[in-house]
């Protein structure tokens, strides 16, 4: 029955949580799976517009639509992963299962670049000659690769950073929220150093040594990150899954919906169904229709001599209810990333751009068209550690919050950011098309102008500042929100809120393309000295700043931050909550009117 699968799934959390199991000595190991995992897929898909165009001859906005929906769908995948680890299997067997599927999709790329008749004949792009499209069983195994690794990181994105917070947690330490935003800060931190790896130490192998030993380095550095994972399985604290959570948000809707008919009880009303011992016993006023799933009308018509539900479609617990408000009252803030993410997956056309222009940092020093993106991961990496280390404790000395700034307040930072990241690139990619119009490349779309490009490096450190905030704050904002068993769905959140960007980036790129090649030639042409990409960016731009002032509507209207739930499991006095374990007993909250 649900009642008993909540009792012990409670019952086994506690067991787990009670050895000597977790704590710093895992880091080491589930750090570098995700690190590793990174490594490998982000230098991958840093060079991958131009294996797109070079190898499989696509043109450039058909490419990037690809790479937007490959990362679209490496985003979307990990809703699945969250509710598969939340809900059934638990953390550790979906990052595992993960890891392994991203291992398989990478070495089916890296078979792409070992076989020849896997890609179309070759042919010299550069040179104006006209090269063969790619067969369709070409593009079906290439983008079978691109569908693997992004069922692999939906096993991994929503779960690793879940999955260390379990062994960092301890809500009986006084210091505990300090040590949870050190954790996620430099969790996050580790990340981007992986990612500056990848784009380019493999980049850089990629571009050297050819795609054959580019994709099987990344392949080696993936079957490194899922041997990491597996040494450290005897020291892992291991959550059991909730395997009512999934079913429980559909029993609440249920529930709410067959009750529609009842009228809201006074704010004194005690007939409300809960777990013993639970500090759920009363509803809050937030969309105060689902409080009607958790109404008792006739206990002796909704409740069976246990005590428990008859039907838990027609009744839920106070916890049920208020778990699934929870997801629902984050939705409007959320909602907000989308468009943050379309900032933030714009990986292709800069390399396109930086292919055009002199790539010497120093006169010695040349770095690869898709290694720009460096400097917005340096960026992102110096940040965390000065916000954490310096900037924390000097801004918590006026704010008077041991965090510094509000979760909500740096999400917002990182809006405004995003914006001025765009706008920069407008003025860039302007300058930079004007010059290669007066030096004689209007019709050469892989002429390379005198323009350094440096000049992209503002762009991309914008970019990375505005990651640093924003995403850091979603991540921290959407699990404090939530209770400890819905851990994977609210890092989760922050994935959808990307993936969904990525689609909406795509079809941007193709209403652009379509729409302005009715005027002439279009704003996201394979030439960009005959295309507007300025125009393009300043289009973000705009509805950078709309979406910046939707943010702050939605800000208002979801009050404090420091309004939370207080879950059963935080705070739990231990003695108690194991007696009230050996009853696995439900109890009905009631108090009759006299």
């Amino acid at each position: 029955m649900i009642a008993k699968d909540i009792m012990e799934q409670t019952k086994a959390t506690k067991e787990v949580t009670s050895k000597k199991l977790g704590g710093l000595r895992t880091m080491p190991f589930i750090i570098p799976n995700e690190a590793l995992e990174k490594v490998a897929t982000y230098g991958l898909q840093a060079n991958m517009i131009l294996y797109l165009i070079y190898e499989y001859h696509l043109e450039v906005p058909t490419a990037a639509s690809i790479l937007f929906l490959w990362t679209s769908l490496s985003y979307l995948t990990p809703i699945l992963g969250a509710f598969l680890s939340d809900s059934w299997m638990g953390r550790f067997r979906v990052i595992t299962l993960g890891t392994i599927i991203s291992l398989l999709g990478i070495v089916i790329l890296w078979f792409t670049a070992i076989f020849p008749k896997a890609r179309p004949v070759h042919c010299d792009l550069l040179s104006g000659e006209k090269c063969v499209s790619p067969k369709p069983a070409q593009l079906l195994l290439l983008l079978s690769s691109f569908v693997l690794m992004s069922i692999g990181s939906g096993g991994i994105k929503p779960c690793s950073m879940a999955f260390g917070a379990d062994q960092m947690e301890n809500p009986e330490n006084p210091k505990n929220a300090s040590i949870m935003q050190s954790f996620f800060n430099w969790y996050y931190a580790s990340v981007g150093v992986s990612v500056m790896i990848a784009v380019t130490v493999m980049v850089y192998i990629q571009d050297s040594a050819g795609w054959v030993v580019g994709f099987g380095v990344g392949a080696g550095v993936m079957l490194l990150s899922t041997i990491f994972f597996l040494l450290g399985s005897s020291v892992y604290v291991k959550v059991p899954a909730n395997k009512n959570l999934s079913a429980g948000f559909l029993q609440v809707i249920a529930a709410a919906w067959k009750n529609r008919h009842l009228d809201l009880p006074p704010e004194n009303f005690d007939g409300w169904y809960s777990l013993k011992g639970s500090k759920l016993v009363t509803p809050t006023n937030k969309l105060r229709y689902l409080n009607k799933a958790c109404m008792i009308t006739n206990a002796e018509k909704d409740m069976s001599p246990d005590g428990l539900a008859i039907d838990p479609w027609s009744l839920c617990t106070v916890r049920q209810v208020e778990e699934l408000k929870a997801l629902i009252n984050v939705l409007p803030i959320w909602s907000t990333g989308i468009m943050i993410g379309v900032i933030m997956n714009q990986n292709a056309f800069p390399v396109v751009q930086a292919g055009t222009m002199e790539r010497h940092l120093f006169p010695h020093i040349k770095l690869p068209a898709a290694s720009f993106s460096i400097f917005g991961i340096l960026t992102l990496t110096i940040w965390v550690v000065v916000y954490d280390r310096l900037l924390v404790p000097l801004i918590s000395k006026y704010t008077k919050r041991p965090r510094g700034l509000t979760r909500k307040q740096r999400i917002g930072a990182g809006l405004v950011l995003s914006c001025l990241a765009t706008a920069v690139a407008a003025e860039v990619e302007r300058h930079r098309r004007s010059t290669a119009i007066k030096e004689g490349f209007a019709n050469n779309a892989h002429g390379v102008v005198t323009m350094s490009a440096r000049w992209l490096v503002p762009q991309h450190c914008l970019s990375g500042l505005a990651e640093a905030f924003n995403a850091i704050g979603q991540i921290e904002f959407f699990y404090s929100q939530f209770p400890k068993s819905m851990a994977s769905i609210a890092v989760s959140l922050f994935s959808l809120g990307f993936g969904i960007g990525s689609l909406v980036g795509s079809l941007i790129v193709t209403v652009m393309n379509d729409v302005t090649k009715k005027w002439g030639v279009s704003w996201v042409s394979s030439n960009l000295n005959q295309g507007h990409y300025d125009y393009y960016y300043l289009v973000l731009t705009t509805m950078s700043v709309v979406n910046f002032l939707y943010y702050l509507l939605c800000s208002w209207a979801y009050g404090s931050c420091d309004d939370t739930t207080i879950w059963d499991e935080d705070n739990d006095d231990h003695d108690k909550k194991e007696e009230e374990m050996k009853s696995e007993e439900y109890v009905v909250v009631i108090t009759a009117d006299a």
